[in-house]
């Protein structure tokens, strides 16, 4: 018997390696997708082809020939710490909200129709109900933002994640007519910037967030905060808002020239990416007031204030800039979607100001 031969015989009263052995549960795994099936047929658009557990999710391209000149626009992000707050919690259906609005949110700033979106999720130990719980959120998520989910993958990861760790990403595709494409090369001096609140925290600077909450100030996810009139692990785990199709109905009743999407980098840098080099936009802080949660991050932490408004989006999550003319009728349409929103400030030359955006004033109290 050769020697490679004989180290492949296992001992007697051995048992020889296996896949389970190594920690990946190939049954769990099909228990999960089982569980999940429900939950992505709700998100199917009439374009999708095939169901789950194919290799590749298909899209009917042809539905896009009633484009003269389709642009395919495409976005992948994740939801960052945010899921260590879900793992502690045991709560994962609203990071699946979270990750669609990442990703779709993304999307639509270009004027872009959201058509579908992938997942990956990646875990230490597969719990098929928890993978099913991310899964049925990300569907729902999908359901808000229009678009199907047509494919994904679980991956598990044993010896690199503690069986409880996890975290998701994912990829999303949408589109627009060219000539339809929103941007900076649309704005115009005299522009409104109409402001959307968020839904809190968003999926963004969680990483500030719980140093200064509970490495600093030691607070707990179950204690109730009267400010929030909940405890901190539910305002914390508040799922971030998406805007997809408010944004695409303020296309199809008025003029819009541009949108950004606030999240890492705070409201003025992003706001700033859409922004031409000659104009510059200027948002006055006194047009809003930010919810008890920024205020509670801030004085815990004693952040300063610049130092949160470029980690945080300070109670706004996205931005659309219109024609001064066309603030009413966007502001009654977002009012009719049920979305709060005002107008926060204007465009204005470029002239005397280092960057394409600034905030001005003091929050109202």
């Amino acid at each position: 018997m050769s020697a490679a031969s004989d180290q492949s015989t296992p001992a007697p009263g051995t048992a020889g390696a296996s896949y389970a052995a190594a920690g990946v549960d190939i049954e769990a795994g099909d228990r999960a997708v089982e569980l999940m099936k429900e939950w992505v047929k709700k998100t199917q658009r009439p374009e999708v082809l095939g169901g789950l557990g194919g290799f590749a999710g298909l899209f009917d391209a042809s539905a896009l020939k009633r484009y003269e000149r389709p642009l395919l626009a495409s976005a992948t992000d994740g939801v960052g710490t945010k899921v260590d707050l879900a793992r502690q919690l045991g709560v994962y259906d609203s990071i699946g909200h979270d990750l669609v609005a990442m990703v779709m949110d993304d999307i639509v700033v270009c004027g872009a129709e959201p058509l579908f979106m992938t997942d990956y999720i990646c875990v230490g130990k597969v719990h098929p109900e928890r993978v099913a719980a991310i899964v049925k959120g990300i569907a729902e998520g999908c359901v808000l933002a229009g678009c199907a989910l047509v494919g994904g993958e679980t991956a598990e990861h044993p010896g690199l994640l503690g069986p409880d760790d996890f975290d998701v990403a994912g990829a999303g595709t949408g589109v627009v007519e060219a000539d339809r494409l929103l941007g900076a090369d649309r704005i115009r001096k005299g522009d409104a910037v109409i402001a959307m609140a968020s839904s809190g925290l968003h999926s963004n600077g969680y990483s500030l967030v719980r140093h200064v909450l509970f490495d600093r100030a030691g607070l707990s996810l179950d204690q109730h905060i009267e400010d929030f009139g909940r405890t901190l692990g539910e305002e914390l785990l508040e799922p971030t808002k998406i805007y997809s199709l408010d944004c695409l109905a303020l296309t199809r009743t008025t003029e819009v020239h541009a949108f950004s999407h606030v999240t890492g980098g705070g409201l003025a840098a992003n706001l700033a990416r859409v922004i031409p080099d000659t104009l510059h936009a200027r948002v006055d802080r006194t047009t809003w007031t930010p919810a008890p949660v920024f205020d509670l991050v801030g004085a815990t932490g004693q952040v300063d204030r610049l130092e949160l408004e470029k980690t945080l989006n300070m109670g706004v999550g996205m931005i659309a800039i219109v024609p001064e003319e066309s603030a009413d009728v966007a502001l009654a349409t977002l009012a009719d979607r049920g979305v709060d929103a005002w107008v926060a400030g204007e465009i204005t030359d470029r002239e005397g100001h280092d960057t394409g955006a600034e905030l001005n004033g003091d929050y109202a109290a």
